[in-house]
């Protein structure tokens, strides 16, 4: 590369590595010179220039600030550069990276830009975590949480704390549980001991007259222990059922409003499949373990202490000799813990997999059909149902193998207690019937214990699911609340847009210090090529997304300041899309209004020239519209989410190619329903075809992101600047497709 600059480049020139006038540092982790093998180039930024040096500190390039125009990254195979453009008109390519970098080098090329042009610097340079901190292994996600190194006590800890409002359920589980254990674990062994010693094996027999009445006493007293057992049991699993229903329940609606708050950047990133399977799949697990999985091992520990407490009663030393296997056990089981744990977390991860194909091919399932594409995604099902079938039987393999070596060691203890119980029976340490409810109290005991292994797979299993709905849970919401929380329950509708500039890539931004200022009242239309802005203008009117830089304001007051649920009741907007969702015409309208009368929502559908088409429907403004307004036209779809608009009374509204879905004569209609909705309202409106913009106050050109005209139709026609060049094009396209048909 030879780039000359001024001052040139000197191998001396350095900005020391920590020095305190470094703004921005980042490593680039291609070699451009080297065919681009991987290696480490560092980029460091300060007030005055731009410099780049290699891993032995040596300086490569400088630029200074003063020479800079503007900065971004061009996107490569494989990776992007970062590239500086000079006001001599010179472009130098500063560094190539790989995807895990570039977000961060999309920051610094805005970083550098606002450095250049004077501006204060305001970036976002935060790290995207590709590997634990802790144990170094891959996320399943960027930033997301490692599944082998959360704290899955606190996890449990906190799905636990949702029992708080189940009170009265929780203490019937709990003390339900505690009984039952203490009448299984002690009442069984003693009574069958006291009908070994004192019946069946003492010497001389008993008479007939009083071994049947002991006989007697100590059956009766099983059976009374039984009912009683029954009776908790009862009450236990009906009250641990309404209490692990509603603790899901609870997640569920936790999980679903926290994702109704989270920005739409959230939604770039993910599918919505695997959304959908945190609330659904994720969530039944956490069930399934509060539902089986907590009572059992409340019950079983509880168990494993009464019976301890009781075989060390019985006999201290015949119960420690029992119990040698159980740290081997539970060794093992500290071992298998984490990674059951990342296994089944991937297995949640093939399941939203599943889920992401499943929703997408069923909602374009008349796109499949039309294609004949329902072997194509008949193969790609299979193929996300096989990796989730593969995921599964790694994780239950390897839990069976760890399930083996747990239960050498546990059925050694019915050999230990016959083996060294029979010995201290043959001394005379102990009864048979020590020794018979021994036996009891070891399979009770150790029971517990073998099904503690399935118990901890429901549970690496429920915390895996339940780490992935907390993610969701503590994702940062949408700003609704201003900082001043001064609320605004009415507008005049005056917006200025001043130097706002905003980028999906921060690098290239869709807009690049837009200035607009539209009056209460005025109608702008938004006119430019496919990608110039124009939607992405109203995406921050709306607040969808926040600006990268400049101010956006309703009479006056930044809409940062503005409470989000004030701001967007008072902007209406019809999108270039339609959506209505699955219930009738009339509640499709009454959407953005609860509670609106039937006259009001007649008279937003007269509005939108829709009530002529619902009445003759048969069942009119009952009629159902399908999922996603399927069982309407485009031009009817469009129509309702007009009156939608028209019934939600906003004083800002916008018009996103808001009859771009119907036919011409529909148009007609549709405009002049427009034109008596904008009436005293500030209306920003997008179209596809240019002449529906005619009666705009103002029309406005936007070319790659910039506001390049703007004036009346009448005017930016006699102009003949880019406006007439786009009519001119449309124009010339629509005879070209009209003399085609004629043919």
């Amino acid at each position: 590369m030879s780039v000359l600059l001024d001052p040139p480049v000197s191998a001396n020139d350095t900005v020391p590595p920590d020095g305190n006038d470094v703004l921005i540092r980042e490593t680039a982790d291609l070699l451009a010179e080297e065919n681009h093998r991987f290696g480490k180039r560092e980029v460091v930024v300060t007030a005055s220039r731009v410099a780049v040096f290699d891993e032995a500190g040596v300086q490569l390039l400088t630029v200074p600030m003063g020479d800079i125009k503007s900065a971004r990254t061009e996107s490569l195979v494989g990776g992007a550069r970062l590239e500086l453009s000079l006001k001599s008109g010179v472009t130098v390519p500063v560094a190539e990276f790989t995807a895990s970098v570039a977000a961060r080098f999309s920051e610094m090329a805005r970083g550098i830009e606002q450095l250049a042009t004077g501006e204060l610097l305001a970036i976002k340079l935060k790290n995207e975590k590709t590997r634990c901190d802790n144990c170094g292994r891959l996320l399943p996600e960027k930033d997301g949480k490692c599944p082998a190194c959360v704290k899955r006590m606190a996890v449990l800890g906190r799905v636990l704390g949702y029992m708080k409002p189940y009170k009265t359920a929780t203490i019937v589980v709990m003390l339900a549980s505690l009984f039952t254990s203490m009448v299984s674990t002690i009442a069984t062994p003693f009574l069958t001991k006291g009908i070994t010693d004192a019946v069946l094996t003492k010497t001389p027999l008993p008479a007939l007259n009083v071994g049947a009445p002991l006989l007697r006493f100590y059956i009766g007293g099983m059976i009374i222990a039984l009912l009683i057992n029954i009776a908790l049991g009862y009450l236990k699993s009906y009250y641990g059922a309404f209490l692990a229903a509603n603790i899901a329940k609870d997640l569920r609606s936790q999980t679903y409003a926290a994702l109704e708050k989270l920005q739409l950047g959230f939604y770039d990133k993910k599918q919505i499949g695997a959304i959908i399977s945190r609330v659904t799949q994720d969530t039944e697990r956490i069930w399934g373990f509060l539902a089986d999985g907590v009572p059992y091992l409340l019950v079983g520990t509880l168990t494993i202490i009464a019976g301890l407490v009781a075989g060390i009663l019985l006999s201290w030393k015949l119960a420690l000799a029992i119990l040698l296997p159980v740290p081997v056990v539970a060794l093992i089981g500290s071992l298998i813990w984490k990674p059951m744990a990342a296994r089944h977390y991937k297995v949640g991860q093939k399941w939203g997999r599943l889920h992401t194909h499943l929703n997408e091919s069923l909602t374009g399932i008349r796109v499949v059909k039309a294609f004949v594409q329902e072997g194509g995604e008949l193969q790609k099902f299979t193929s996300r149902n096989d990796d989730l079938a593969a995921a599964s039987v790694v994780a239950d393999r390897y839990w069976v193998r760890a399930e083996a070596v747990v239960n050498l060691f546990i059925n050694a203890a019915p050999l230990i207690n016959l083996g060294y119980g029979g010995y201290l029976v043959l001394t005379g340490e102990i009864s048979y019937g020590t020794l018979a409810a021994m036996q009891i109290l070891l399979w009770q005991v150790y029971g517990p214990l073998a099904w503690f292994g399935q118990v901890n797979q429901w549970f690496s299993r429920a915390m895996a699911g339940a780490e992935r709905v907390f993610e969701v849970m503590d994702a940062a919401p949408e700003a609704y609340d201003a900082p001043d929380n001064n609320r605004m329950l009415t507008v005049r509708g005056d917006v200025t847009f001043d130097k706002v500039r905003f980028g999906y890539d921060k690098s290239n931004p869709v807009l690049k210090g837009v200035e607009l200022d539209v009056k209460a009242g005025e109608m702008i239309g938004l006119v430019g090529k496919s990608g110039a802005g124009k939607s992405t203008t109203m995406n921050l009117l709306c607040r969808f997304y926040e600006a990268d830089a400049g101010t956006l304001a309703i009479d006056g007051v930044d809409i940062k300041n503005i409470p989000l649920n004030d701001l967007r009741r008072h902007i209406g907007i019809v999108l270039q899309e339609p959506f209505l969702f699955n219930g009738t015409i009339a509640e499709n309208i009454a959407y953005g209004k609860p509670g609106a009368s039937f006259e009001d929502v007649i008279a937003a559908a007269k509005g939108a020239c829709a009530h002529d088409f619902i009445v003759a429907k048969p069942d009119g403004y009952d009629s159902p519209v399908g999922e996603k307004g399927g069982k309407l036209s485009g031009g009817e779809r469009q129509r309702v989410s007009i009156a939608r608009a028209i019934l939600h009374n906003p004083r800002i509204l916008i018009l996103d190619e808001a009859t771009s879905s119907v036919d011409v004569e529909t148009e007609k209609n549709i405009q002049k329903a427009i034109g008596n909705l904008v009436a005293g309202r500030t209306t920003f409106a997008i179209a596809h075809r240019l002449s529906t913009l005619r009666n705009a106050d103002r029309l406005v050109v936007l070319d790659k992101g910039k506001i390049i005209e703007s004036g009346t139709h009448a005017e930016l026609m006699a102009k003949q600047g880019e406006f007439y060049k786009l009519v001119e094009t449309q124009a010339q396209t629509s005879k070209a497709i009209a003399d085609t048909v004629a043919l």
